[in-house]
């Protein structure tokens, strides 16, 4: 009967003592480490990926700006462009008669020239025609923007004056225009000829 007891408890024990190996070597055991290492594993890919995501769209925004500054710097370049293009065809319309105009200027010259002495012409008739033609002449010059530069007795101005004398005169302050030797012109505004002057000292 004793010798029974001993069996099943024996027997009892190795039971026991297989659960206990099985439980150690079962893979349940070892399935929360490999789920905590795949877990973090799975969190240090994802960190990295969102690393990667921040460095490309940084990379991204980086080269757009870099595009939207050239682009900027294009479009101010091409606006600048197109208003020099505009002005040269502007000024082209606007001086393209300026020899034309100098050439008319020089027969006004020979017109006043008679002018001053018509009074000593017999033919009061040739004189009118004369007056007439150079009224002409003074109309036409005006209809083109080309006008007469105001000189005697205004300040001197190099940018419209030629000073090719100067003199003392009585009452007169310094530096006024005293004579108008030669009548300048402007074309819309620039100087195509200068006036040429006396200037009181």
């Amino acid at each position: 009967m004793a010798n029974e007891e001993n069996k099943n408890l024996k027997d009892a024990g190795a039971v026991d003592g297989e659960a206990d190996v099985k439980e150690e070597n079962s893979p349940e055991a070892e399935v929360p480490e490999e789920a905590e290492a795949a877990e973090e594993q799975a969190e240090k890919e994802e960190v990295d990926n969102q690393e990667e995501t921040a460095e490309e769209q940084s990379s991204e925004e980086a080269a757009m700006n870099e595009l939207n500054k050239k682009y900027m710097r294009l479009a101010a370049d091409f606006q600048n462009f197109k208003r020099r293009t505009e002005k040269e065809k502007s000024d082209i319309y606007q001086y393209a008669n300026e020899k034309i105009a100098l050439d008319v200027i020089e027969v006004m010259d020979n017109f006043e020239r008679a002018l001053e002495h018509i009074e000593e012409c017999e033919d009061k008739a040739f004189a009118e025609g004369v007056e007439k033609i150079y009224k002409q002449l003074q109309g036409v010059l005006e209809k083109n923007s080309i006008e007469v530069i105001k000189a005697e007795g205004e300040p001197f101005d190099p940018n419209y004056h030629n000073a090719v004398m100067t003199r003392e005169e009585p009452g007169c302050e310094s530096g006024v225009v005293i004579s108008d030797m030669q009548k300048g012109y402007t074309l819309n505004g620039r100087v195509i000829r200068p006036s040429m002057v006396a200037v009181s000292q």
